[in-house]
C-alpha cells in the first residue's frame, strides 16, 4: 500500500488506525465542512470526506490520503459538533432515551494513479434515558465540543449507550471493518 496520510486531526481516528497497526502521517485538511439541505446525511459525509482527501492528495501525490466525516442524524436533522456546552446539552436531551444513526463518509485517494474510492457506513445507536443532572455531569466529563452528537462512545462504558447495531468504531469516527476492506484495493 502507498504511504498513508490521515487528513484529520481527530485523536480518535488516529488511535483507531494505530490500534490496527497502520503507519501513517497526520496532515489535517483545512476545508470547511458543509451540509447542503438537499443532500442526505450520508451524502453530506461523503462529500466532506472527498473534499478533505482531495485537498491533501493535491500536495502528496504518491500517498494514499484518507478523508473522513462523521455526523449524527436524528429525526431528519443533522447533529455535527456542538458550538457550546448548552448546545451539547440540547443535542443530548433530544437523543436521550432514543435511537439515532451515525453516518461516516470515507474517501481514499491516490492522486498519482488517479485511483479513489468512497463509501458510507451507518450505525444505529440506542441511548439509555438519563436525568438532566446526569446528562450535564456526562458532558462535563467528556468535553463534547469536538464530537458529533455531543457524546463520546469510546469513553461511554455503558453509561449513555445501551446498544449499537453496526460498527462501533464508526460511532467513534472511523468504520474500521469497512476501511480495512477498502485498503485492500490499494495494496500491491
Amino acid at each position: 500500500m502507498p504511504p498513508l496520510i490521515l487528513a484529520s486531526s481527530s485523536p480518535r481516528r488516529r488511535r483507531l488506525l494505530q490500534e490496527h497497526g497502520y503507519n501513517f502521517r497526520v496532515v489535517p485538511a483545512e476545508v470547511a465542512e458543509i451540509a447542503p439541505p438537499h443532500l442526505t446525511a450520508g451524502e453530506i459525509t461523503l462529500f466532506n470526506a472527498r473534499s478533505k482527501a482531495h485537498a491533501i492528495a493535491r500536495k502528496y501525490l504518491k500517498s494514499l490520503v484518507l478523508g473522513v466525516d462523521t455526523v449524527v442524524a436524528f429525526e431528519g436533522e443533522i447533529f455535527g459538533k456542538p458550538e457550546s456546552m448548552e448546545a451539547a446539552f440540547v443535542m443530548l436531551s433530544r437523543l436521550n432515551g432514543r435511537s439515532h444513526a451515525v453516518y461516516s463518509g470515507v474517501w481514499l485517494r491516490h492522486a498519482e494513479s488517479g485511483r479513489e474510492r468512497g463509501f458510507i457506513d451507518i450505525t444505529r445507536v440506542y441511548f439509555r434515558r438519563l436525568t438532566d443532572p446526569q446528562l450535564r455531569a456526562y458532558l462535563a466529563r467528556i468535553g463534547p465540543l469536538d464530537k458529533a452528537g455531543a457524546y463520546a462512545a469510546q469513553d461511554d462504558h455503558g453509561e449513555l449507550i445501551e446498544r449499537v447495531e453496526g460498527s462501533f468504531s464508526n460511532v467513534t469516527g472511523l468504520p474500521m471493518e469497512a476501511l480495512i476492506e477498502a485498503f485492500k484495493e490499494f495494496a500491491g
